[in-house]
């Protein structure tokens, strides 16, 4: 695919030095506690034109202390997209090259979902150090000959707050993003795939659902996902909450700021329900924070909140919300081109296993190729890379 755009990256090549910093909450989050580094891309603002969805706007070297170790060179990017409302959108990823040559016919491409970090832009992820386990997750697809393309997902350091577990939505920024890649000056091959983990396995499966669709014309072919710690079907506990829900019992602290994060995010995507109307005064306050505050600092801040607490009438009562909580949030269990891998750890105690066990059970009664394993030892960080034994040759299998 030609170029759309200028870009600045050019003929640069810029071999990334390793500067880890290691994370916090659930091995996944970094702190906000230091200034977001925008590597001379700083993009929240950006009132300039915008392209078709999959433009690519704007491409700079990535600064090497937010690379990972697996990388060779590495850019930011500003791409389009289409936002919650419908309406041209912006959005920053990063893009990871091995350090190998490319091989005939060029890379394939691996598009990475991450997970929940915040809604703020200083939560940014390519504007940070990646976490310890990221960078080893991602790592170990550069490894395998995989060009990484990271979306931030449109609004965190852009313009517009991010739709939190909006399906469709991040389904388009993550494919949008691997689109926008193809105009940078690498060889790439045709052939991609997607994998996530946490609100990034939502994301991933959500991107399967519709990648065929949102590339379509593109020349791409969308060959297969690898989702870990999936929260597919939360709808339906969005649903049932309200002042007297019944929490299940598994989830840890870490689900406070969950709960703030999707008030705050459907709050904003559908103002015409009115949810503030169903909200208790902590409620409508740990959303307002949820719209700034990074993982780690919102659950600091909500430390002493349930989740029932943060509501005042149950989100049932406000009439339309089934159906615009199964819009916003929900992902069909059927309808896929291409094969699913989900993984699950028992001991996940942020994201109930019962979802990813029903969900998988709907698809196979829906007659989806779907690889389900289980890791019985494993928590809801722990089986990122505890997968990886399995789904390293089911993606190599879909890529070959």
């Amino acid at each position: 695919m030609g170029s759309l755009v200028a870009v600045r990256v050019a003929s640069v090549r810029v071999v990334a030095v390793i500067s880890l910093i290691a994370v916090s909450l659930a091995g996944a989050a970094v702190s906000a506690a230091a200034a977001p580094q925008w590597s001379g891309l700083d993009a929240r603002q950006y009132a300039g034109p915008i392209p078709a969805p999959g433009g690519l706007i704007e491409a700079v070297p990535l600064d090497p202390a937010l690379s990972v170790a697996g990388a060779g060179p590495a850019y930011r990017i500003l791409y389009a997209t289409v936002d919650q409302h419908d309406r041209p959108a912006t959005s920053t990823g990063a893009v990871f090259v091995p350090r190998s040559a490319a091989p005939p016919g060029g890379w394939p491409v691996v598009a990475w979902a991450h997970g929940t970090v915040g809604l703020g832009d200083d939560c940014t992820p390519s504007a940070r150090p990646r976490s310890a386990r990221d960078n080893e997750y991602l790592t170990h697809w550069l490894d395998q000959g995989y060009v990484v393309v990271a979306s931030d997902y449109a609004g965190l350091g852009t313009p517009g707050l991010m739709s939190y577990l909006n399906s469709v939505t991040t389904a388009r920024g993550v494919t949008d993003a691997v689109l926008a890649a193809h105009h940078l000056e690498l060889p790439l091959a045709p052939e991609w795939a997607v994998v996530g983990q946490s609100q990034g396995g939502a994301a991933a499966v959500a991107t399967a659902r519709w990648a065929s669709e949102f590339s379509a014309g593109s020349g791409l072919h969308y060959r297969g996902v690898v989702a870990t710690g999936t929260p597919a079907r939360v709808e339906d506990l969005v649903k049932q909450a309200g002042p007297d829900m019944a929490v299940p019992p598994e989830l840890g602290p870490v689900a406070n700021a969950y709960a703030a994060y999707i008030i705050a995010a459907l709050r904003e995507a559908r103002p015409d329900l009115g949810l503030d109307q169903v909200l208790s005064a902590a409620g409508r306050a740990a959303a307002d924070r949820a719209e700034t505050l990074c993982l780690a600092e919102l659950s600091e801040s909500l430390s002493d909140a349930t989740v029932p607490g943060l509501f005042s009438a149950p989100v049932a009562s406000l009439p339309g919300a089934a159906a615009a909580i199964d819009d916003y949030m929900g992902i069909p269990s059927d309808g896929y081109d291409r094969p699913l891998f989900l993984g699950v750890g028992l001991r996940d105690r942020d994201v109930p296993p019962s979802l990813t066990l029903s969900f998988n059970e709907r698809l196979v009664a829906d007659g989806q190729q779907v690889t389900l394993q289980v890791y019985p030892d494993q928590d809801h960080g722990g089986t990122v890379l505890a997968s990886l034994p399995d789904s390293t040759p089911f993606l190599a299998e879909q890529l070959s």
